[in-house]
């Protein structure tokens, strides 16, 4: 635990410091957001009071119309299109005018109201497969360029048509959604002066249609405001203060093709803020998408998350700093107690090893040498074989002393058993196999083993009178806990060798080390041409 407490330091500091820069940064995002939603809201609300505004100019006209039953001379219309100061009040509003309802045979008596008013001569054409038509009669402002839409059926527009036929069913305001408009008119064929806007209509009639039999029938005509998109959102936009929001309007549904207007600021987009509100104009409805724009400002910095997120994981790292060099303090000196307490138990441990081991070597040489006295014929004999057995035993543990890990090489252990007794200079091909770690008890019992096989070879053997007829080699076989390590020693040149018919010391301490204390096997063929001893070893390591 001690040791990953600076760890656990840093991460639960840090994590702390980001949570709570997390939690300033979302506060500050949702301030932002609140604050944007409160301009859309403002926006909107703007939008909604000026289109209000526009359709009471409607209403108003209506009234004005019902209390002149419907019969209102083109002076009298201009009057009172003048006392409405347009570009004062209402700005966006492109044209007011008036619509007869015309049934087939009344194209006549529309014409002549026409030539009375404006003293122009305007024919229209039936229409077949209608019920009725609605021409232009009236027209404010009735300039030169608007004098030529007198007459006009603006019926024949399928949007404007079906927009006046909800206007006759409910009796309600109904606009005909997106036209295309020149400065005049909506009504003229599309060309590059072409702007986006909408016509509002409402019913002009004697009685409530909804309530009528035949509403048609009851039908005097329609008035109509036309409306200029750009100019009516210019001034909802230009209205002090300025709004920080971009501007998106589209008829019925979000559609490149139902586009009303965009506004000329472009939108930020890097805040992500973003709202679309949904109202209603005239029984249509309108999507208007918000953006910020960049004079919107957030409320706060959003720089201070980051900062504080920053100072967090700097106090974390400074607190795990901190504990970090107190623990490499408390482990310095655990360490120092823990290494004083192991080299004396290390000390012990060596010096319990060495009295185990220098007791085992001391009854293995007594051993030896009560054996080899007992085969001695002499002194002599018995000085010579004691002390051949003692190098090959203190040959085996210089070998294991000067390894770290206490093992030995099997080929370096055969070199050195077979040099002491056929002498250092060992012909090359004798010894073949690949490198074989042995541990200590392997190296200590086939060392003695090999220092019995080379003293026989040399006593007995050809190899006594040529080291060249000795051929040793080893493998590993086998995989895993059944490995095995084949050990072949081959003696050749020798005929008609025998089994000898006494066991000597030295053939009973070979077999004693390979089948007892390595728990191996051990077999010896005499052939024709020399010996062969075969010696198989568990090898699991």
């Amino acid at each position: 635990m001690k040791k990953f407490f600076p760890t656990i330091a840093f991460v639960a500091v840090a994590l702390a410091s980001l949570v709570l820069a997390g939690f300033a940064y979302f506060a500050s995002r949702d301030a932002a957001r609140i604050k944007f939603e409160a301009a859309a809201d403002d926006a909107v609300s703007r939008m909604e009071s000026r289109l209000d505004l526009h359709m009471s100019l409607l209403r108003a006209t209506e009234a004005f119309f019902s209390a002149q039953s419907g019969e209102v001379s083109r002076a009298e219309f201009e009057r009172f299109y003048k006392t409405l100061d347009v570009d004062g009040n209402l700005a966006g509003l492109l044209g007011l005018g008036y619509l007869k309802l015309v049934r087939p045979g009344e194209e006549g008596a529309a014409e002549q109201e026409i030539q009375r008013n404006y003293g122009l001569s305007r024919t229209i054409l039936p229409t077949a497969g209608v019920p009725w038509q609605a021409p232009v009669m009236l027209l404010e402002p009735a300039d030169k360029e608007g004098m030529r839409y007198l007459g006009f059926d603006v019926a024949a527009d399928p949007a404007s048509r079906a927009a006046m036929e909800q206007t006759i069913a409910d009796n309600k305001l109904h606009s005909s959604g997106r036209r295309m408009l020149d400065p005049l008119s909506s009504w003229k064929d599309q060309s590059e002066s072409m702007v986006t806007g909408f016509v509002i209509f409402a019913r002009l009639g004697s009685g409530d249609a909804a309530q009528n039999e035949d509403p048609v029938k009851d039908t005097k005509g329609f008035l109509y405001a036309i409306f200029r998109a750009r100019d009516l959102f210019d001034v909802i936009l230009g209205k002090a203060p300025q709004l920080p929001v971009n501007i998106e309007a589209y008829d019925q549904s979000i559609d490149p093709n139902n586009l009303l207007f965009r506004s000329d600021a472009p939108p930020v987009h890097g805040y992500g803020l973003k709202t679309v509100r949904m109202i209603e104009v005239a029984g249509r409805p309108w999507a208007i998408v918000l953006r910020p724009t960049a004079a919107f400002t957030e409320p706060s910095s959003p720089f201070v998350p980051v900062v504080l997120g920053l100072f967090g994981l700097l106090l974390a790292g400074t607190i795990a700093m901190i504990a970090r060099y107190q623990e490499r303090a408390f482990d310095a000196a655990s360490q120092l107690h823990e290494t004083t307490e192991k080299s004396l138990l290390e000390k012990d441990l060596m010096l319990q090893e060495m009295r185990h081991r220098i007791k085992n070597s001391i009854a293995r040489v007594l051993a030896i040498s009560r054996q080899t006295a007992a085969h001695s014929a002499d002194l002599k004999e018995f000085t010579n074989s004691f002390s051949a057995r003692l190098q090959s035993m203190a040959a085996s543990q210089d070998m294991l002393t000067r390894s770290r890990r206490q093992q030995a090489d099997l080929g370096d252990l055969l070199r050195v058993e077979l040099s002491q007794v056929f002498g250092k200079e060992l012909p090359d091909g004798l010894l073949s196999g690949p490198q074989i770690m042995l541990d200590e008890t392997m190296t200590q019992a086939l060392g003695l083993t090999f220092h019995e096989l080379a003293t026989n070879a040399l006593k007995y053997g050809e190899a006594g009178n040529s080291v060249g007829a000795l051929k040793v080699d080893w493998s590993v076989e086998g995989k895993g806990r059944e490995r095995t390590l084949a050990f072949n020693w081959t003696e050749t040149g020798k005929t008609k060798l025998e089994a000898p018919t006494k066991t000597g010391f030295g053939t009973r301490l070979i077999d004693m080390n390979i089948t007892r204390e390595l728990r191996g096997t051990i077999d010896r063929e005499f052939r024709d041409d020399g010996l062969r001893v075969r010696i198989r070893l568990p090898y699991p390591n």
